[in-house]
């Protein structure tokens, strides 16, 4: 699934959230703090600054983030 980060406002972190609620059926409070899993200030700055590929675990999916471009989630498999 690929979302455009600024589908759900300016911000690439809540954005991430909010594509990984509307994936699951929930909402954004349901889920783990994204600050559990990476710091989104820092996410935020990152994918404003240029050119560059962010790939983390959260919620069961591992979230790929391109700069200003999107945000592919894709579910975990269980080992």
């Amino acid at each position: 699934m690929y979302t455009d980060p600024t589908e759900f406002g300016d911000s690439v972190s809540v954005g991430v959230v909010m594509a990984v609620a509307e994936r699951e059926g929930t909402t954004p409070e349901e889920l783990r703090p994204l600050y559990d899993v990476v710091d989104p200030d820092a996410l935020d700055t990152l994918c404003t600054a240029g050119e560059i590929l962010v790939t983390f675990p959260y919620e069961g999916y591992v979230v790929t983030v391109t700069a200003g471009e999107s945000i592919h989630l894709e579910k975990r498999s269980r080992s």
